[in-house]
């Protein structure tokens, strides 16, 4: 048999050869550091047999399926150490997840902060063990009276939910056996850096009426060096928090009273309506109109737009004389009539028409986290309205303007173009040649993209941005949608060159996505330490003592004459305390006056980026400090040899 590998090249066999025997073949090297298989695209386990022409991928933990399969495999060595000190517990599921894994389990007394190191000895021991883990099936109804004499209801559960003539897949290491697809590792020696990280609570299968299990989190690696890695950046990770940067620096704030409605503190709003300035101006640059459509719309609205049947689940509903409303998810339906609120003509196309719209959305409580998963949130939409032949040029158009907003806050960021779903709207003809026009732009573009099969809107394809932040996660904002559907359920229509009705192509687009998000990115992008240009306070003035107070009162006048952000502190603390204070709210500038800089008409300026930058005229001052809010320029941390 001839197998191909990824790179092109062509192995030969004479037999039948598990997906390891042929790594072994290729180097020992590859065999020792193999996860898992992919045989024509479809993923095996390393003990899986070719016995026939193959494409062949040899999975390694620096793919995502490989990961998979390694974390996979540590989730197993958990349970087996969990139910080693505690043979009572009763196991659900165990699945990998990014970056790690997880298992759910119920115990007679609950799981216990501490009890993680015990489980992480005995995982030790298992791995230690070198235990080899082999696969094997049984017909569904044996499968299930093997658990019920095992007591393990939870699984027994997921099998009864299996076709009658399902045949179940076991994976056993030692003593132990789970329920289990695979793929596996070919023993539990691999695992050589583990850490389990948490404990939460988990209803069994997400059912709030059913039990509450233990989840306990873990992360695992091939190599320590790996595992201390990831530590430290978790451990950074939790510097940078924005739940907690946002308390520390004023900035927002959740109550009990409004779970997922986030509340901008005064600071917050600086922060939020600089970027909201910042957007308002890149958007008048680029000829776009500003609109804004109301919160609650009725039924029928909604009924058109295609989200009752789509999204009904998400939306808060209400009845408002004997009629029912629903507040709005999204902007697009209000952009629809806003439009057909007077005729068009081709010779206005590109309509470009944008809106910061307040949307709501339902989400489970046990989803939201901070400003990264809310109840309400600003989305800074755009809807763009055209003829077919302006889709290509509107694309690139709008890739550059996302390209320049994430290049401002030195974001990296790759592109996915994800194809019709299976819940979609319109003919096989408008999907093919509006999934054509996007796919046509990036490559004119020349921008790199993966295909997401699958994961397009139910109106039409689209394009989404994935940016990186400092700590190297990937967050989804920008996204470009091309929708037919929408402007046809509407009846939208504009008059042609040839004077004949004619219905436009739309674009919905986003830039930041939810402002909110976006702010919680930016805060743990930057730790909180801002740009001055976006810092909600650029500038904070720190009278000597009492007899200096009016003189910085005179500063501050000047700056805020100058729509600089400052404040001062006449607070009865020492000097060092207020520069102390300062730098914990990360301020860019912090201006110390006293005898010599009110008789000389200077400020002495220390920065978060320089330390002690000497005294300076307070005119030099301005300028300096305007022309790099002007740039918004993002200056570099200087360090000290």
């Amino acid at each position: 048999m001839k197998i191909t590998l990824k790179d092109g090249s062509v192995k030969e066999y004479e037999k039948a050869m598990s997906v390891y025997e042929i790594a072994s073949d290729i180097s020992e090297g590859l065999a020792r550091m193999a996860t898992a298989g992919k045989v024509n695209g479809e993923l095996v386990d390393l003990r899986d047999e070719v016995s026939e022409d193959a494409e062949l991928e040899i999975l390694t933990f620096d793919s995502e399926d490989g990961a998979h399969a390694f974390h996979h495999t540590s989730a197993h060595i958990m349970a087996q150490a969990v139910q080693r000190i505690w043979p009572e517990t009763k196991l659900a599921i165990g699945p990998a997840i990014e970056n790690g894994f997880y298992y759910d389990m119920e115990k007679d007394e609950p799981f216990l902060e501490e009890d993680l190191e015990k489980i992480e000895a005995e995982m030790k021991k298992i791995v230690k063990e070198n235990l080899k883990i082999t696969r094997f099936t049984k017909p569904r109804d044996e499968a299930i009276a093997f658990f019920k004499e095992k007591n393990e209801p939870y699984k027994v559960e997921l099998i009864e939910d299996l076709p009658e003539d399902a045949i179940i897949s076991f994976y056993q290491q030692g003593e132990f056996v789970d329920l289990c697809a695979g793929p596996h590792l070919m023993s539990t020696k691999q695992v050589k850096a583990f850490k389990l990280t948490s404990l939460a609570g988990a209803y069994w299968r997400g059912d709030e009426h059913r039990q509450m299990l233990t989840r306990i989190y873990g992360t695992s690696f091939p190599k320590k060096a790996q595992l201390e890695e990831y530590i430290e950046r978790i451990e950074e990770a939790k510097k940078r928090d924005h739940r907690k940067l946002g308390k520390e620096l004023d900035l927002f704030m959740m109550r009990d009273e409004g779970p997922g409605f986030p509340f901008f503190l005064p600071h917050g709003m600086l922060l939020k309506n600089t970027l909201l300035e910042y957007w308002r101006q890149l958007h008048t640059r680029e000829g776009y109109v500003e609109i804004n459509t109301p919160i609650i719309l009725n039924k029928e609205l909604w009924l058109t737009s295609g989200h009752w049947d789509h999204y009904k689940d998400n939306m808060y509903t209400t009845t408002i004389d004997d009629e029912e409303y629903a507040v709005k998810p999204m902007n697009c339906p209000g952009a629809m009539l806003t439009y057909k609120h007077e005729p068009h003509s081709y010779r206005e196309f590109p309509l470009r028409m944008a809106e910061l719209g307040l949307v709501h959305r339902h989400e489970k409580s046990g989803a939201l986290h901070g400003l990264f998963r809310v109840r309400c949130f600003t989305q800074d939409d755009a809807h763009i309205y055209m003829t077919p032949e302006q889709i290509k040029d509107e694309i690139k158009g709008v890739t550059r303007l996302i390209d320049e907003v994430y290049s401002l806050f030195g974001f990296k960021y790759h592109v996915e173009l994800s194809t019709r779903p299976e819940d979609s709207m319109g003919s096989d003809e408008d999907w093919e040649m509006t999934t054509k026009g996007l796919r046509d732009a990036l490559d004119e573009m020349e921008l790199d993209y993966v295909v997401n099969e699958g994961d397009g809107a139910f109106y039409g394809p689209k394009i989404d941005f994935h940016l990186e932040d400092s700590l190297g996660r990937t967050w989804q904002c920008g996204t470009i949608q091309l929708d037919m559907q929408m402007p046809q359920r509407f009846e939208l229509e504009y008059t042609g060159d040839d004077g004949e009705k004619h219905r436009p192509i739309m674009i919905h687009r986003v830039a930041f996505g939810s402002i909110e998000r976006f702010i919680g990115i930016l805060i743990e992008h930057f730790a909180g330490a801002f740009p001055t240009w976006l810092a909600p306070v650029q500038v904070k003035i720190l009278p000597i003592s009492d007899k200096f107070k009016d003189y910085g009162e005179k500063v501050l006048k000047e700056l805020l004459k100058h729509g600089i952000r400052a404040e001062i502190d006449t607070r009865a603390e020492k000097i060092g305390y207020k520069i102390r204070s300062a730098q914990m709210k990360k301020v860019p500038y912090m201006l110390v006056v006293g005898a010599k800089e009110e008789e000389e008409e200077t400020v002495s300026v220390r920065s978060r980026f320089a330390g002690d930058e000497g005294g300076k005229r307070l005119d030099d001052f301005v300028s300096g400090i305007l022309s790099e809010i002007a740039s918004k320029e993002i200056r570099e941390v200087v360090k000290e040899d």
